[in-house]
């Protein structure tokens, strides 16, 4: 007998898993999760310092790259993506930030009710177990999403809190809290020691759920549609077409993040008329948004070398330090193997002219070059510096109508002139930082880009030879009802029934952070939509 689904869910990924935990819950529902990738079992995941070789992992990376960037010396940036469960927050730094409220709070402003701060921190309370603050009306305690402090921590990272305060920046020991601005060390979404990913959090514990099913490495091909009804999803399996069908009140909800749900949306007719010409793909429905608004955090670095051996280093006592921590690690979950490597850092304004946070800084003890693909020897530490609220916008297409090829990215970073201006003065910021007087004991010199890059010409020449994405991609599936809006404010993909899109490509504006939790966040909420929950809003 052929099982007609209530919910058929694409992706299980960072919105797809909790989706899946909160739509099935009803035991008369049945639901279907379908992801590309395989289970999370590598330990490349779950221990943390795993996260160091995860982008060479094309098991479970996308490995995607973006078409050449004008503003960055046609450059082709290299965009990890999360490939198996768990989704990006299976390979992710594991920082848990919800952004500022004014980017909420900047949603509802434009026209999408329901999805203002005070509108979206019930979501952020419910998901999350923090085991660092208790009893706070802005946390919670006992959500899947377990929150914990770092359990070993790099000397280097302390001495960069140190030596922000020593160059004026004050000390936050809460980011998420009444105020984003100020420097300290992060909080990770980690337990016992381990990744506490979307799939550990809410998948794992439901798998033995009769009335949800998970169909691993497995490829969604299309939505199919009646008329503009959705009505099921074909995918690919084992070099097999395969179909799944929704019954009459049921939804498919795409939940394949900023670069596959606008991807598959146009593979199953639902896009710009003429893009959808050009690769022979019927017309279900035309939306010239789709695919549009992408937004990313463009990110550059600095790097010193150290003249002390605290540094996570490749050389022989680094080598040797990784057997001890290895011990320690297996008998009592510590060292530095929790470590997500980026354990410090922070907020801060690019000039006083802005009225909040528009920098942000990761601070690691150890070097990093092309996103750890490439290892570099020897002691050193570095600073990523990146602005979280870009101006600049563009745009997720197809490069053939096979749905199995990669999508086609085009980036926009640095196309408007605000953008340069906020990144160069970040630039300062974090240069300042790493020559402040905490600093003085632990710095040979500053090894890239050097001394001699030092006006605002060289600066910004140095930006288009090295900076990189550091993994924000959002906004393709733009929430609103303007004439690129893809959804309304209940996720519903305009003009068609039975289709929503649930991750971070609904979102109209860039977080100013990391986008995890708010992903998370707006699954959580989503799934009270679906259910027809009434306090949504």
């Amino acid at each position: 007998m052929t099982i007609e689904y209530d919910y058929i869910i694409i992706g299980a990924g960072s919105a797809g898993c909790v989706l899946a935990n909160r739509l099935s819950a009803d035991s008369s529902k049945n639901v279907l999760l379908i992801e590309a990738g395989p289970e999370d079992k590598s330990a490349l995941i779950h221990v943390p310092i795993g996260i160091a070789l995860l982008s060479r992992s094309q098991q479970l990376n996308w490995q995607f790259d973006t078409e050449p960037e004008s503003e960055l010396h046609n450059r082709r940036l290299f965009w990890p993506r999360g490939k198996a469960s768990g989704g990006s927050s299976s390979i992710n730094a594991m920082i848990y930030i919800r952004g500022h409220k004014a980017d909420y709070d900047g949603w509802a402003a434009l026209g999408n009710k329901g999805w203002s701060y005070e509108d979206v921190l019930p979501y952020f309370i419910k998901s999350e177990s923090n085991q660092v603050i208790k009893n706070n009306p802005l946390h919670g305690n006992d959500g899947p999403l377990t929150v914990e402090k770092h359990r070993t921590v790099n000397p280097l990272s302390d001495i960069f809190v140190e030596a922000a305060k020593d160059a004026g920046h004050k000390k936050n020991d809460n980011f998420n809290g009444k105020e984003q601005e100020g420097v300290g060390r992060y909080q990770v979404t980690q337990r016992n020691g381990e990744r506490c990913s979307s799939a550990k959090a809410y998948l794992t514990p439901v798998l033995s759920r009769t009335n949800l099913k998970v169909i691993s490495a497995a490829h969604a091909t299309r939505v199919i549609f009646d008329g503009k009804k959705a009505v099921g999803v074909e995918y690919s399996k084992d070099d097999s077409l395969i179909t799944a069908d929704i019954n009459n009140s049921g939804e498919v909800i795409l939940s394949g993040g900023a670069l596959q749900s606008p991807q598959l949306l146009m593979l199953s007719g639902i896009g710009k008329k003429e893009v959808l010409q050009r690769h022979n793909i019927p017309l279900v429905h035309e939306l010239a948004g789709v695919g549009k608004n992408l937004q990313d955090h463009l990110d550059i670095t600095i790097m010193h070398k150290a003249a002390t051996k605290d540094s996570i280093a490749v050389t022989p006592l680094g080598i040797a330090r990784g057997a001890l921590a290895t011990v320690d690690y297996i008998k009592n979950r510590k060292g530095f193997l929790t470590s997500n490597v980026a354990e410090s850092g922070g907020f801060v304004k690019s000039d006083a002219g802005q009225k909040r946070p528009n920098i942000q800084f990761h601070f690691l003890p150890t070097y990093l070059k092309d996103h750890g693909r490439q290892v570099m020897l020897g002691y050193g530490y570095t600073l990523h510096i990146c602005d979280i609220t870009p101006k600049s916008r563009g745009s997720i297409s197809l490069k053939t109508g096979n749905p199995l090829d990669d999508p086609k990215i085009e980036a926009g970073y640095l196309t408007e002139d605000e953008d340069w201006t906020n990144l160069i003065n970040g630039y300062k910021l974090g240069r300042e930082i790493l020559n402040a007087k905490s600093f003085s004991n632990y710095s040979r010199k500053e090894l890239v880009p050097g001394i001699q890059v030092e006006t605002d010409e060289q600066i910004k020449e140095d930006i288009r030879q090295r900076a990189e994405s550091i993994y924000h991609p959002v906004g393709t599936c733009k929430m609103g009802s303007d004439v690129l809006a893809v959804v309304d404010d209940k996720l519903r993909v305009h003009g068609v029934q039975g289709l929503r899109v649930v991750d971070a490509s609904i979102m109209p504006n860039i977080v100013a952070g990391n986008t995890n939790a708010p992903t998370i966040m707006i699954a959580e909420k989503a799934s009270d939509m679906i259910l027809g929950k009434s306090y949504y809003y």
